[in-house]
């Protein structure tokens, strides 16, 4: 295939110069971070644990290499939650970064570490405009990720879906770069298939308040398939579930964080519904090293699901974060909003066969971590993408 030609030549590998420099690393370094685990810290002072690279085995390595390959790497919303802890984990790995954001619910506090690193470009631009660039590989992670997020704007999020993924898909053709494409278990609507395999085509309201992420998602998913029909692009698309952990926006929305700032201000837990709505819950560490190995293998282009197959209930999470954080907190009910899902959980069954691939971090000790991050944090600093609450959802 053309990004193995273009990357296991020494050749074409020093033809690039940028990449030539990322991948003069002193030796020294290489071996130290083989031997031990790298750490990455963002600002709120969580450590991101980064294994050994090993060859043959993520870092974009290939079996018979002699030495790590290290590439330029594009990631879209690299400054959003998921996009900003994959910068982290790239750059510890010895990859060089071009993180693209218009920080329409991001911020650049969001990736302060990481700016003046020598392997590190900040590009502000949004992806809905035509972009050009050279590199090796796409994470296309661009997209307001929860309803309050997209529904806020919901227009705008139906053109990040589309045109986003239309350029993205467009300029890894021309470059013959690897594309992921970020999807969502927003795909599968609010199912009647439980757990969703990825064979299931989803019960979705396409004219629903909650359709602009489901459906954008849903055709952001079909243009990909159609690149590669008729361009033959190299793409991976990865459904990704409910994901949390240090990075998250405080006011971006989702249950995790709501609960959590609730908690430690000692406010009233607000559950819609009666709480018996079940999520799961994945780990941010565990979803990355998802994402990486599935760039990484040369299996299915997918779709495939990432998340954690196991299921809690709101009401669950609520009572964890409760006492996660020592809150006197009490839960209050509120009603449903419309077209939310009463269940979601994904079947990883292909993610297990494929990459070896499941969660490890359990919701005790994924809170834990996340609750120390949330207290470190400088609320001020922090503005609300989505002033509208009565959007709030999960």
């Amino acid at each position: 295939m053309m990004w193995r030609r273009l990357l296991r030549t020494e050749s074409a590998f020093s033809s690039r110069a940028p990449i030539a420099l990322a991948a003069a690393i002193p030796v020294a370094l290489i071996a130290r971070d083989r031997a031990s685990p790298a750490t990455s810290q963002c600002e709120a002072g969580y450590k991101l644990t980064v294994p050994p690279v090993k060859r043959g085995q993520r870092a974009f390595t290939h079996a018979g290499d002699e030495k790590p390959v290290f590439s330029r790497v594009l990631v879209t919303g690299g400054a959003g939650f998921l996009g900003s802890n994959l910068c982290r984990r790239l750059l510890a790995e010895g990859h060089e970064v071009m993180c693209l954001d218009n920080f329409l619910t991001s911020q650049r506090s969001n990736i302060s570490d990481m700016i003046g690193h020598p392997r590190f470009e900040l590009i502000r631009h949004d992806v809905t405009e035509n972009f050009y660039c050279e590199c090796d590989y796409i994470f296309n992670m661009a997209c307001p990720a929860s309803p309050p997020q997209y529904q806020f704007n919901p227009i705008k999020t139906t053109k990040i879906s589309f045109f986003g993924t239309l350029h993205m898909c467009g300029l890894a053709k021309r470059v013959k770069a690897r594309i992921l494409q970020a999807s969502t278990g927003e795909v599968y609507g609010d199912p009647l298939v439980h757990p969703q395999p990825e064979s299931y085509w989803g019960n979705v309201n396409p004219i629903g308040i909650r359709a602009c992420g489901n459906e954008g998602k849903r055709v952001a998913e079909t243009l990909c398939f159609d690149y590669v029909r008729s361009n033959k692009v190299d793409v991976r698309v990865a459904r990704i579930f409910n994901t949390y952990g240090p990075g998250m926006h405080p006011y971006d929305g989702r249950v995790v964080s709501n609960f959590i700032l609730q908690a430690i201000e000692g406010k009233d837990i607000t559950i819609y519904g009666d709480g018996s709505q079940t999520r799961s819950f994945c780990f941010v560490d565990d979803m990355i090293e998802g994402l990486l190995q599935f760039m990484d293998q040369e299996k299915t282009v997918g779709p495939i699901n990432l998340g954690n197959p196991r299921e809690f209930s709101v009401k669950e999470l609520a009572e964890i974060v409760i006492e996660a954080c020592g809150s006197s907190s009490k839960i209050r009910f509120e009603p449903l909003p419309s077209d939310d899902p009463t269940q979601r959980n994904p079947d990883i069954t292909q993610a297990k066969e494929v990459m070896g691939w499941e969660p490890k971090t359990t919701l005790k000790e994924g809170i834990e971590k996340t609750v120390h991050y949330m207290r470190q944090l400088d609320l001020r600093k922090y503005k609300n993408p989505t002033p509208d609450k009565s959007l709030a959802g999960w």
